[in-house]
């Protein structure tokens, strides 16, 4: 009978480091370790001896940043080898020496993020942390103008720059690399969600933001990363996520608890929850929520706003409360509400101007004016043919589907025919 092979010794030995004398102690340990960064898994004693094997499986990415977490190094450091790895050794010892050259983010190809290296002496001057830092601000910038599709692929590999500089530029300046290797994580995702509508990339970039985030030692950073991975299960449209995206919630609420909050972020951790309990069809808990937004707005003590969130304002929150009551079926203020965040938009709100537009154009067909709908609708369609948005087109497509009883209008014939012309529909389709 041939004995079986030493298995993942270098898992098992950093687990034997920790003092944790089983493969269950381990699994409670990375359960806590999740929970500490945000993150809502369980890990079970079966997929531990799977990690301990002779050829441990490439853990899934919140697994992978749950042990990171817990032993403070890569998870290649721990006998882990990726798949996408050619040629490499089967030998957990020789994992340690095959450095992971990318995390599956599904990011648009060979696009990918880097996992965290090792700390190593430093190679690189501090000056080249405020480049990155610039070009990172300048990114912030370009959401606004620059279409997603584009952006996305630059953005991408700017945090894969920064991961990859992170263990070589002095200890003193890491923290100011890593929440800026985060904000860039950050704006990827959001660029994969909101613009492109590819969740799964989102999810592994948000992941990654929240490790860079953690670095940083930043929990107002932490905390929008995961309210962000909140949006993910509250529009899959599955009432079994809604569990998931109010704990996402309970959990950048905790991480904002841990430093002094501008009034504005709090305000934005109320419109993400009434936002999520919009979707999941608890309205009138959704404009509680706002109207203590809008409370901590007018009368919170002012703070300085990080530069990172600027997605936010009175007018987003305008926007978010419009939508709700169009939800809840108060259609009279829903209009007004949202005519008023349009008469405010700016250059800048392009985007958001196509979401506003196509919910004016759902409270004129929930009020049986399908002239109305479809004149708001193609208004929404001109500001996606300048700036396309994912988000905005899921409105739009939702007020086509709504005027369905009305298909032998000429409006709405007109409206089909530019909403199926070939830009849209190629736009669509590639996004």
């Amino acid at each position: 009978m041939v004995a079986p092979g030493p298995g993942n010794t270098r898992l098992r030995s950093a687990r034997q480091g920790l003092g944790l004398r089983s493969q269950q102690a381990l699994a409670d340990a990375a359960t806590r370790a999740a929970r500490s960064i945000g993150l809502r898994i369980s890990v079970t004693a079966r997929t531990v001896r799977r990690w301990e094997s002779e050829s441990p499986p490439w853990p899934q990415p919140d697994h992978q940043a749950a042990l990171e977490a817990l032993f403070q190094r890569p998870v290649t450091d721990l006998g882990f080898t990726p798949p996408w790895a050619e040629g490499a050794d089967a030998r957990p010892e020789a994992r340690a020496a095959t450095k992971s050259p990318a995390m599956p983010t599904a990011l648009g190809g060979a696009t990918t993020l880097d996992p965290f290296p090792s700390p190593s002496p430093a190679t690189l001057p501090a000056a080249v942390v405020t480049e990155y830092i610039a070009i990172t601000s300048a990114h912030r910038r370009m959401y606004y103008c620059v279409p997603a599709a584009r952006l996305h692929g630059p953005v991408t590999a700017h945090a894969n720059l920064g991961t990859a500089m992170l263990p070589a530029v002095p200890e003193a300046a890491r923290p100011s690399l890593a929440a800026a290797v985060a904000e860039s994580s950050l704006l990827a995702g959001r660029l994969d969600f909101f613009d492109l509508r590819k969740p799964e990339g989102a999810q592994a970039s948000f992941v990654v933001a929240l490790q860079a985030a953690y670095d940083a030692r930043d929990p107002l950073l932490g905390s929008a990363i995961l309210a962000h991975m909140a949006f993910i299960p509250a529009f899959a449209g599955a009432n079994n996520k809604a569990e998931e995206a109010r704990d996402k919630i309970r959990a950048a609420r905790a991480f904002a608890s841990r430093r002094p909050a501008p009034p504005e972020m709090l305000a934005w951790l109320d419109a993400v929850e009434a936002e999520v309990e919009t979707r999941f069809g608890d309205t009138r808990r959704a404009l509680r929520l706002i109207s203590h937004a809008e409370d901590i707005l007018a009368t919170a003590e002012k703070r300085p706003i990080p530069s990172w969130l600027d997605w936010f304002s009175a007018d987003r929150l305008a926007g978010f409360k419009g939508n709700t009551l169009l939800m809840d079926g108060q259609l009279g203020l829903a209009r007004a509400t949202l005519l008023q965040v349009l008469d405010r938009s700016g250059d800048t709100e392009a985007k958001q101007k196509a979401v506003t537009l196509a919910d004016l154009a759902a409270v004129a067909v929930a009020e049986q004016d399908p002239e109305l709908a479809c004149s708001h609708t193609e208004a929404a369609l001109d500001s996606l043919a300048r700036f396309w948005y994912a988000t905005g087109m899921d409105r739009v497509r939702a007020v086509r589907q709504a005027l369905t009883q009305w298909e032998s209008l000429p409006c709405v014939r007109r409206l089909d025919e530019r909403l199926y012309d070939w830009n849209s529909t190629v736009r669509a389709l590639t996004g």
